[in-house]
């Protein structure tokens, strides 16, 4: 028997939430797929972890459960470039499962050697871009390693994923205090402590929290905004723990966010030396191949990230010391969704969520938030809520400029 409509989209909703797609953006993708087929009268109910498709005629319901397994970059854009092409209308219905299919059937080889290359390099980028002194930069790079190792093995055993957050925090923080009270340097930067666990950090989950409650999406925003708090808090109790346990002390003056990178100050000299301003860019695209690499973006998506990454740097750079940085991020945020879009736009083989993506980590200030809960300093707790307000913004108004200026373009033959 063959699949209806209803089953058929909501196997492609499914898939789009695998990909990391926001319900509200899952649900406007469904109704318009719907409408270009013929199939405009379906009624779609999104929720984070699966797809109701009702048919108002029958008043029947049919429920599509995703995987819950997160899909890698590339299969994200894969995913992302069908629901393109079935809105268009050059994908017939029919063949959404067999392609939904071939891309969650992708195994990717070397994962685990992948996830924990690209954590430590992510660590080592960020430890860098922010200016942490040259010890701090170096055990970054092993403690990101570390961490990588330890998330790859806990998600591996029943029930052990629910308090990574908290041993990977604790484990980090501890190897970072014992190494500062080794070397004596007194107060850590900031960076130091959260380059290692940032890729945990559910600044992206929260942010795209806030834009589901923004859009009246109030379940799944509400859902998605207690489980990222959850997390911070089990993060914050780990660096908590570790920083009771060797003393460990954060700079309340070291640097916070990407705008402030130029700021930073020495803590000494030889190793606790920083590393040139210059070499902040060296540090972006670090950080780009790491993401790409944990995340498994391909090496074309892995260009994309390194371009847009170093955009969005760029941009903040210039605009910080202009309108400060709460504004910088949002009109940062705005011109990179637009972007993004344009990039879309012009060619379906990097669709605006992949290539917007990594990028939105680098402005989401979730490491700020989480520094501020376990050192309870208010201070950089309402900047790292006036940021994600600034970045919410930004996006909302990025998306609905580039909805009014552009027009999706047919897709070319042989892109397929």
């Amino acid at each position: 028997m063959h699949a209806t409509p209803a089953r058929l989209l909501g196997e492609l909703g499914a898939a789009l939430l695998d990909a990391g797609v926001s319900v509200t953006d899952v649900a406007t993708s469904l109704d318009h797929a719907a409408a270009r087929h013929g199939a405009g009268r379906l009624h779609f109910s999104v929720l984070p972890e699966l797809v109701m498709t009702t048919e108002p005629a029958s008043g029947s319901t049919i429920v599509v459960q995703a995987s819950g397994e997160q899909l890698t970059f590339a299969q994200a854009a894969s995913v992302n470039r069908l629901a393109r092409r079935v809105e268009l209308g050059t994908v017939p219905l029919a063949d959404i499962a067999a392609r939904v299919a071939a891309i969650r059937s992708v195994v990717r080889p070397l994962a685990g050697l992948k996830w924990t290359l690209g954590t430590a390099l992510l660590a080592l980028g960020l430890a860098v871009l922010f200016r942490c002194p040259w010890w701090a930069v170096l055990l970054a790079f092993f403690a990101g390693a570390a961490v990588g190792v330890l998330t790859w093995l806990m998600d591996r055993i029943p029930g052990a994923a629910a308090i990574a957050p908290f041993v990977t925090a604790f484990v980090s923080t501890v190897a970072v205090g014992a190494t500062a009270a080794a070397l004596g340097t007194g107060t850590v930067p900031l960076f130091a402590v959260c380059a290692p666990v940032a890729i945990l950090v559910p600044g992206a989950l929260i942010t795209n929290a806030l834009l589901e409650l923004t859009a009246t999406d109030i379940v799944t925003g509400s859902a998605r905004l207690m489980y990222g708090l959850i997390v911070l808090g089990f993060m914050a109790a780990g660096i908590a723990a570790g920083g009771a346990l060797t003393g460990l002390r954060v700079d309340p003056d070291s640097v916070a966010l990407v705008g402030h990178a130029a700021q930073a100050t020495a803590l000494g000299p030889g190793w606790q030396q920083l590393p040139p301003l210059w070499f902040s860019w060296v540090g972006v695209v670090v950080l780009a191949l790491g993401i790409g690499l944990a995340f498994g973006s391909g090496r074309a998506l892995n260009l994309v990230n390194v371009v847009v990454m170093t955009g969005a740097y760029a941009l903040l750079t210039a605009l910080t010391p202009l309108v400060g940085s709460v504004t910088a991020v949002g009109i940062t945020a705005g011109c990179l969704f637009i972007a993004a879009r344009l990039i879309e736009r012009l060619t379906l083989a990097v669709p605006a969520t992949v290539s917007f993506q990594p990028a939105f980590l680098l402005l989401v200030p979730g490491t700020v938030g989480l520094v501020a809960l376990a050192t309870f300093e208010p201070d950089a707790l309402v900047a790292a809520l006036l940021t994600f307000a600034s970045l919410c913004i930004g996006t909302k108004v990025g998306a609905v400029l580039s909805e009014l200026a552009m027009r999706p373009l047919p897709v070319r033959a042989g892109t397929g």
